[in-house]
């Protein structure tokens, strides 16, 4: 399925302007960045990358699209022409899919003729604000979990497709698994999940229900305790399934109080290997609350996928740099107040002390010289229009989660506070020469 009318109108109709102007393919280069982090955060992730190389992939007009744009009277016919041949042919780069962002971070790099990239506008934002703010609310969650383990399953919470982006969204933040099947089919996210209120609602008893779920899945199965009575729930669950069930899972409650005593009675029924996940409304300030209780995981839906709160990046994609009309490159921004954009081609660092990220350093220009205190963060995505196979499909997806521990690493302490702060680190922007 094509992904080219995913896009606004003014993309093409940019497009027909400048074909008249014969402007259309003038090199350009462009830029995804975010002006600001969400209110009070520290850092962001960069999530989406292998989604938006497989859409640019997909990106065509066939005669279906042509045919409705010629329909609408959206743009001429030599316009219709250009885009039944599109193909994107330029080069990308940015910032590796799980690297930390900040302001001003120039997370994606288009180069290519005008129209060639401005068209990719729209669908590059609406991947990556979404993506990066399901991976930012994500990664702090991780942060106050301290290492127990979390699934995404918030699935019914968001649209049926942005379901299977916010769970891959927050398997590259570190959640280990996910209630979307197609999240695990298309991207390759471990998959969990056993039964709801309903199950238990079906049978004639929760000790029947209990039964059924054990037959069928094991006694490492999950059940669930809080559909009626908890203490009554526990103790039905170990006598059906014995002291080697899986775990038991609480969806309501004073969960601190209610964690305690069920650890306490699990323990005196001889269940003492058996785990606690919860799974009520939780978002990264609940699970940094329960730390000291005994629960072994958590499972969170509606904070995750709605970005606990942010559900954009505020990113933007803006032209940094065009020929002019004797081939030389000269830097163009927006001077609009509030608004203002730093022109030129950029060349991004992580400046590091010790291994501990101090600054976001964004050269403007020529490439610097490199150094051992910085890392550089670009790097190739899409060359002469061919994605890099390393960040595409389930593996890219490895990859990013990989890339995102590692970046997380370098952030000093103070990045994973989760009272309101600045970013942990300042963006500073040096002349390349």
């Amino acid at each position: 399925m094509t992904s080219a009318l995913l896009t606004d109108r003014y993309e093409l109709t940019m497009i027909d302007a400048a074909m008249r102007s014969g402007h259309h393919e003038r090199e350009c280069v462009f830029e995804v960045f975010a002006r600001r982090l969400p209110e009070g955060r520290r850092y962001g992730v960069v999530a989406g990358t292998g989604r938006l190389l497989d859409l640019i992939r997909d990106f065509r007009f066939e005669e279906p699209e042509l045919e409705w744009l010629r329909e609408h009277g959206v743009v001429t016919q030599p316009t219709l022409d250009w885009l039944a041949d599109y193909r994107f042919g330029g080069n990308i780069s940015g910032y590796q899919e799980g690297e930390a962002y900040f302001p001003g971070s120039p997370i994606l790099v288009v180069d290519g003729g005008f129209a060639e990239g401005v068209i990719l506008e729209t669908l590059a934002l609406s991947v990556f604000n979404y993506d990066s703010a399901i991976a930012s609310a994500a990664a702090r969650m991780v942060s106050a979990a301290d290492g127990r383990p979390i699934a995404e399953m918030g699935s019914r919470r968001t649209g049926e497709r942005s379901a299977v982006a916010a769970a891959r969204s927050a398997f590259i933040a570190g959640f280990g698994a996910t209630s979307n099947l197609e999240a695990g089919r298309e991207w390759g996210v471990p998959t969990m999940g056993t039964a709801a209120h309903a199950f238990t609602l079906l049978h004639d008893s929760e000790e029947e229900a209990f039964r059924a779920q054990v037959d069928a899945l094991g006694s490492g199965t999950t059940l669930l305790v809080d559909t009626y009575d908890v203490p009554t729930a526990v103790a039905l669950a170990v006598k059906v399934a014995g002291t080697s069930l899986g775990a038991v899972r609480i969806d309501s409650g004073d969960l601190p109080r209610q964690v305690a005593a069920v650890r306490a009675q699990l323990d005196s029924l001889g269940a003492v290997n058996t785990k606690i996940t919860v799974t009520n409304d939780l978002d990264e300030y609940t699970i940094a609350a329960l730390r000291a209780a005994p629960v072994d995981s958590y499972g969170v839906g509606t904070s995750v996928v709605t970005g606990s709160g942010f559900p954009a990046s505020s990113m933007v994609y803006k032209l940094v740099a065009r020929k002019d009309g004797e081939g030389n490159w000269v830097s163009v921004a927006k001077k609009s107040a509030a608004k203002a954009t730093v022109g030129g081609r950029k060349h991004p660092v992580r400046s590091l002390e010790n291994g501990v990220a101090v600054a976001e350093t964004i050269y403007v220009g020529d490439e610097p010289a490199p150094s051992d205190s910085e890392r550089p963060l670009l790097v190739p995505l899409m060359v002469a229009g061919e994605p890099v196979i390393e960040y595409l499909g389930a593996h890219g997806t490895g990859v990013a989660r990989t890339h995102r521990a590692a970046a997380m690493a370098e952030l000093p302490d103070q990045a994973f506070r989760l009272g309101r702060g600045e970013p942990a680190i300042p963006t500073l922007y040096a002349p390349a020469g």
